[in-house]
């Protein structure tokens, strides 16, 4: 570290930056400050705990990256689950790569970064595509290179920023999984969300159950099919069997009656030879 005021490095092209820019210095910790950029928000305390024990019986292994601001000032540019543990172990100094980056240039590597990382939750990397939409202006294809994602999980991890806060939180806390989510999201309803969300919490159940549930509720919504009218016109009735038999008495044969249910109907005289049908045709002509 240079102790110099007079030798301060702000650019790549100052004097003896080859000596600090791009390379990995032990730096006092409390020259380090807090990059107000980053994305993460959650330390979880007992591995932050374990993380300084590990530091403190091998050291901190892997650089934090700062970018230099005022002399012996720096701003961390990731790496501060690291920094943090690094102060509970008591170190007074730490590793650090050392770059020159204007805030968008530290924006945008403190995102990369950690989106890079396992431990992050999806909605902290959804968080941290949005920010590089909105602070970065970076479409989803330019993401998609400076990541090294596909296009189609940016998005898909964009999409869960659409859920009902209380689920998102869920999702944090690890409640429910980002396949959880990814099936209540097909519902615009948020009143509906939460409900289906405290189903799947009540009920533990999984991506598939949940994803059969959001097709229901679809199924539900979708016009029933329409029912067939009912037929216009008179209602149905019964013959009497002495009306039957009127018939059977002037015809003398049996004849068969039928009513549908609209009241309309039939007569069937059966015939057994044309002698029968003339007959038949003689007592109709009267």
């Amino acid at each position: 570290m240079l102790k110099d005021p007079e030798n301060d490095i702000q650019s790549v092209n100052d004097k003896n930056a080859d000596k600090v820019v791009g390379n990995i210095l032990e730096l006092e910790i409390s020259a380090i400050e807090i990059n107000p950029f980053q994305p993460r928000s959650n330390f979880n305390e007992e591995s932050l705990q374990e993380l300084a024990t590990s530091i403190r019986e091998l050291g901190v292994i892997q650089p934090i990256t700062v970018r230099k601001m005022e002399f012996n000032k720096y701003q961390l540019i990731s790496g501060e689950r690291r920094l943090r543990a690094s102060k509970i172990a008591g170190l007074e100094t730490v590793p650090a790569y050392i770059r020159i980056a204007n805030d968008n240039e530290s924006l945008t590597m403190a995102l990369v970064e950690n989106i890079q990382r396992h431990d992050l939750d999806p909605i902290e990397i959804a968080l941290s595509y949005q920010r590089l939409i909105d602070e970065i202006q970076l479409t989803q294809e330019q993401m998609s290179d400076r990541v090294g994602k596909k296009r189609s999980t940016i998005a898909n991890y964009l999409r869960l920023l659409k859920l009902d806060p209380i689920i998102q939180t869920g999702i944090r806390d690890g409640f429910i999984s980002m396949g959880h989510g990814r099936a209540i999201i097909n519902i615009e309803d948020l009143d509906v969300q939460t409900d289906i969300y405290q189903k799947i919490v009540m009920q533990n159940l999984s991506v598939r159950e949940t994803e059969a549930l959001v097709k229901e509720y679809h199924e539900s919504l979708r016009p029933k099919p329409a029912q067939p009218e009912k037929p216009k016109g008179g209602s149905s009735f019964e013959v009497k069997a002495e009306e039957s038999k009127a018939f059977v008495d002037y015809f003398g044969t049996k004849v068969d009656v039928t009513v549908a249910k609209n009241g309309k109907g039939k007569i069937t005289i059966p015939f057994h030879s044309e002698e029968d049908f003339n007959r038949i045709i003689k007592l109709i002509k009267g």
